[in-house]
């Protein structure tokens, strides 16, 4: 029988009652902590006020919430309950919500009071708004959200297979899906993350990439459950502050994405004495020299993995010994991946490039699907494999290497060209800080690749017919951007994902 994730909360409290859960530090520097014991208590007391509002067993829950205490015991007593909960961006917008609401129907919401106005707006022209409740963020009580204690023991265990969340994806290349995620998910989840990352139950987590994504619920959530570790909670994440809080909080495992990485070294962060971390997870290429100045301010080589909200673990994950930053790592112990031809699914040779496949039970070991959209699930498979989208190629030794997604790879003039392999070229630019490449329509050439650049705020001065000599030096005639943008700052989700066909659309990008 699938293990749940109201399973392994309860082996985790019994196992480990008097063991830190939870250690909170607010916006303003106040910490706050909690034993397994006593967030237990504090999720039956939440899960009582949710009964309370009209969410059960088979109920939806509203999460509108930056990092908090409030997030945390609202997920755990719904998963208890066995209700759903949606974590939506709490920096969406009131139609962004009131889509969010539409499609899942939620019994009850808990909205920041920041965020209170918006949310009631989104959700005012529906015909069946959800029951409301407002709770500050720094909140450590959770009084607005609290009703009589659940007991645990005296309600249904909740199944493998039922529905305990719906996230929408990030939208990267698309407008949002929702992927529907079960217990089961969330226990695998857990349990191969943890055994991945060597997670024990004396380590600790520092959480500061936002709650509401998959990265923080999966890796380092989900794991430290499984373990019996703690987890160091922040509001929010600062590239200035991180370092600081690794080593306030004794934190010895980190997740982050390449983006918040650079920014760690854009503040031009120093060594800080007491740190203990010996494991960082990263998703997305950095370059070899921003890898190793990282690796000496973190005391860890970092791991890079490679992950969707729908492949619920991370499938591939670098060895912890000799992880090499270009490569995103091999198949994860417990996870099925492939190469496939994109095209009929057939075998594709060593060292070739092809599609990422990822086998598995969907509703066990992967998502369950798409939320009310069989249609989008069923083109989401072939052959009983997901197919990712993204393409890469593999070594002898089974390690994957990241070559761009599908729609990555343009066609110019006939000629196939990885937008990842002109980002490469334009990243090595001493001034360059980040850069998007992506395809725009030509009448000659069918498409041209474009590119988007952020120039390094201590570098030297550069122009766009600089770069685009950089390029001509570096690069075939078809591989090389028909135009250089200077930009302030790249159109992202939340977690620091570049939204690029928001850059094909040509919408959200500030020019410098």
């Amino acid at each position: 029988m699938n293990p749940t994730l109201a399973d392994r909360w309860r082996q985790a409290v019994a196992a480990n009652a008097d063991g830190t859960f939870l250690v909170w530090e607010g916006p303003d520097g106040s910490v706050h902590e909690w034993t397994y014991a006593e967030f237990d208590a504090l999720a039956a007391r939440v899960a009582g006020g949710l009964l309370e509002r009209g969410a059960e067993a088979g109920s939806t829950v509203h999460l509108v919430l930056a990092n908090s205490p409030a997030f945390v015991a609202v997920w755990l007593a719904a998963v208890g309950l066995g209700a759903t909960i949606v974590p939506s961006d709490p920096g969406a917008t009131a139609p962004e919500l009131a889509g969010h609401i539409e499609r899942t129907a939620p019994a009850v919401a808990v909205v920041g009071v920041d965020r209170l106005a918006v949310y009631e707006q989104g959700a005012a022209a529906l015909s069946a708004p959800p029951v409301v409740v407002a709770v500050g963020e720094d909140d450590t009580e959770l009084a607005p959200l609290s009703g009589n204690p659940v007991r645990w023991d005296e309600r249904r265990r909740p199944g493998a297979f039922d529905r305990a969340a719906v996230m929408f994806t990030s939208g990267t290349t698309s407008a949002p899906k929702g992927v529907v995620v079960t217990q089961a998910n969330y226990a695998f989840a857990g349990d191969v993350m943890a055994a991945a990352a060597g997670l024990a139950k004396d380590d600790r987590q520092l959480v500061v990439l936002p709650l509401f994504h998959a990265n923080a619920q999966y890796y380092s959530f989900a794991s430290a459950i499984s373990a019996g570790a703690s987890v160091a909670l922040m509001s929010s994440f600062s590239a200035s502050g991180f370092l600081a809080q690794a080593a306030r909080h004794g934190a010895t495992h980190a997740s982050l994405f390449a983006a918040p990485m650079r920014m760690i070294l854009a503040r031009g962060a120093t060594p800080v004495v007491g740190l203990q971390l010996r494991h960082c997870w990263y998703a997305q290429n950095i370059t070899g020299d921003q890898y190793e100045t990282l690796a000496g301010l973190l005391g860890c080589r970092p791991r890079q993995l490679y992950g969707m909200t729908e492949t619920i673990p991370a499938v591939l994950t670098s060895r912890a010994l000799g992880p090499v930053p270009s490569l995103m790592g091999e198949p994860t112990i417990g996870c099925r991946v492939d190469i496939a031809n994109p095209d009929d699914g057939t075998p594709v040779p060593v060292g070739e490039v092809g599609e990422v496949v990822v086998g598995g039970e969907p509703g066990s070991t992967l998502f369950a699907g798409y939320l009310d959209d069989p249609q989008t699930t069923e083109r989401a498979y072939r052959d009983g494999w997901f197919l990712t989208g993204d393409l890469a190629r593999r070594d002898a030794l089974g390690r994957f290497e990241f070559a761009g997604r599908r729609s990555d790879v343009l066609k110019v003039a006939g000629e196939n060209v990885s937008v990842v392999e002109v980002e490469s070229v334009l990243g090595e630019h001493p001034s360059v800080l980040e850069v998007a490449v992506v395809g725009e329509p030509d009448d000659i050439r069918d498409e041209v690749p474009v590119g988007y650049v952020v120039v390094h705020p201590e570098g030297a001065s550069v122009d766009s017919a600089e770069l685009l000599a950089w390029c001509e030096a570096r690069l075939a005639k078809s591989k090389r951007p028909q135009r250089i943008e200077l930009v302030d700052e790249l159109p992202r989700t939340s977690v620091g994902k570049i939204r690029k066909f928001l850059l094909q659309r040509g919408s959200q990008v500030t020019s410098t």
